[in-house]
């Protein structure tokens, strides 16, 4: 006969409990991973769109800030320094703290380049 000392019930219930803090933090660090990744991709997408504009002779900042989304626009810095025969583009973003729009923890840039075409003759 099995005393109350010896019986289990309600274990796996008491190791679930102690494992769901460690579940939850593992998933917001995968969250916030992922937005890292978002936001460098975001960064390259909207300088590479600002260095083509600026190629042309459109204004680089505008089309730098309209290929950024919302959460990310706040805050967000494009620069197109003029090169020598290049035209650089350089996006600066904030990357946000496990929600979009909430605070940030640190820039990321993304850079690009393209040819200048205002003077070319075609």
């Amino acid at each position: 006969m099995r005393t109350y000392r010896d019986d289990d019930r309600g274990q796996v219930a008491v190791e679930f409990l102690g494992m769901v803090p460690l579940i939850l933090l593992t998933l917001a660090l995968l969250w916030q991973v992922v937005l890292v990744g978002y936001t460098y991709t975001l960064a390259g997408n909207a300088a590479d769109e600002a260095a083509r504009a600026a190629a042309v002779g459109d204004d680089c900042q505008e089309a730098g800030l309209r290929h950024v989304d919302g959460a990310w626009r706040d805050g967000a810095e494009v620069s197109c320094p003029p090169g020598d025969g290049m035209v650089t583009a350089v996006v600066s973003l904030q990357v946000p703290a496990l929600v979009p729009g909430v605070g940030g923890l640190f820039r990321v840039d993304g850079k690009a380049a393209a040819v200048d075409e205002k003077g070319a003759t075609p």
